[in-house]
């Protein structure tokens, strides 16, 4: 098992609004875009098959930091920019919920017809990473989602996710064409989900035994029994806490943006003018564009891009979430004519913030920030699932969310 990193998703509450989706698909299609100027659309794939990249792009797209509804409200946001995109971008997001996920196959068809791939071969590999999540997968949890990634040349990533309501969580499931040397044999690049569990996956290389001996599987206890996921990083609760991100990496992108530390740089002259808030978004997505694999461990981080729906760790800005957008967009469009100033300063942005990390964080400044975020959505029409943010109202409601959720005793 390749094992690209475990994240615990409880169920939450609240639809995720109208105003909160269309920006949300605007966002990530620029990321999107940002990663295949700069990397290349396999480099694409590669990213959306590490859950770790995965719940950091729904964070700072907005979305809740540890939902499971990451996962459709990301790739349903995304798909219909995307596949308008798709003879430029050269990738589809295939599947879905439901019935969605049920004519996978004739999607990943169509696109093989049009691009000369072996759509057989292809939608056969859908249905095998469905097959082998939702049974060679002993895990409690049963598949009611899946996504096909497809780029025009061959080369996927397939996201399937499962429920288990006996425990309200859910557990995620990716795969990456290049890493899949056997459906048999070791093919996951990562599983996200309920942790604290022994899990039986017949499809790990350790598991041979296992396979060989199906028959007896039935008659005892398996000897063999395959750890394929860590301790929770995600837990049941809605509150971000100081022990849910890395605080040097967060104080660093703040110095940027709220201490001016941006104007000692000459090269992000491009970025001096920029309001903080929008400045802070800007680094966390440059990040998420830029940054590499070790960069996503603590996807919480992420949250405090733009806000997230359920109001932690603050209410949605959405004038820093369309000026990112607008910026992020702008950048790959003048890249696009040849004019790469923009996409290399977002680029450098992000370079500086990372090397602001080594100066630590000598104050306590994480329960400040939050209630500096919170005046501000209070006084600056912030958002949440709910609406508009009530002042002295909303944040008691959404204080009450890990009571009503996980009991009096939640912590």
């Amino acid at each position: 098992m390749i094992n690209a990193g475990t994240i615990g998703m409880p169920l939450h509450f609240g639809k995720v609004p109208s105003f909160l989706t269309e920006r949300m698909g605007k966002m990530g299609d620029a990321i999107v875009e940002s990663i295949v100027y700069n990397y290349g659309k396999s480099e694409v794939l590669t990213r959306m098959s590490d859950p770790n990249w995965f719940q950091a792009l729904g964070a700072v797209m907005g979305m809740h930091w540890n939902s499971s509804g990451v996962t459709a409200t990301v790739l349903g946001s995304l798909r219909p920019h995307v596949n308008a995109k798709a003879q430029n971008l050269g990738l589809y997001i295939l599947g879905g919920k439901g019935k969605y996920a049920w004519n996978t196959p004739k999607q990943i068809n169509r696109v093989a017809d049009r691009h000369g791939l072996p759509g057989t071969e292809l939608a056969r590999s859908a249905r095998l990473t469905n097959r082998i999540d939702n049974n060679a997968v002993q895990d409690g949890f049963n598949l009611y989602q899946q996504y096909f990634i497809l780029s025009d040349e061959g080369e996927w990533t397939s996201i399937s996710q499962g429920m288990n309501r006996n425990t309200r969580r859910a557990r995620r499931y990716h795969w990456h064409s290049p890493s899949v040397r056997s459906f048999g044999d070791s093919p996951h690049t990562g599983i996200m989900g309920l942790e604290n569990q022994q899990v039986l996956n017949l499809t790990d290389s350790s598991a041979d035994l296992l396979r060989t001996h199906m028959v007896d599987l039935t008659k005892e206890s398996p000897k063999i029994v395959v750890e394929a996921v860590r301790e929770a990083e995600l837990p049941d609760r809605h509150d971000v806490r100081k022990e849910d991100i890395n605080m040097n990496r967060l104080a660093s992108v703040l110095d940027l943006a709220y201490n001016r530390d941006i104007e000692k740089f000459e090269d992000l002259v491009e970025l001096q003018n920029v309001g903080p808030r929008t400045l802070k978004a800007l680094a966390m997505a440059s990040e998420v564009i830029h940054g590499d694999a070790t960069r996503f461990d603590d996807p919480a981080r992420f949250a405090f891009a733009v806000g997230g729906k359920d109001g932690r760790p603050h209410p949605i800005d959405t004038k820093a979430l369309d000026e990112t957008v607008d910026m992020l967009q702008n950048a790959v469009d003048h890249a696009k004519l040849g004019d790469k100033e923009k996409s290399q300063a977002l680029k450098r942005l992000h370079q500086v913030a990372k090397k602001g990390e080594s100066k630590g964080t000598p104050i306590d400044f994480f329960s400040d920030l939050i209630d500096h975020e919170w005046n501000h959505a209070e006084n600056s029409d912030g958002k949440t699932f709910m609406g508009s943010v009530v002042k002295g109202l909303t944040r008691k409601l959404m204080d009450t969310q890990n009571g009503v959720l996980y009991g009096r005793n939640s912590k």
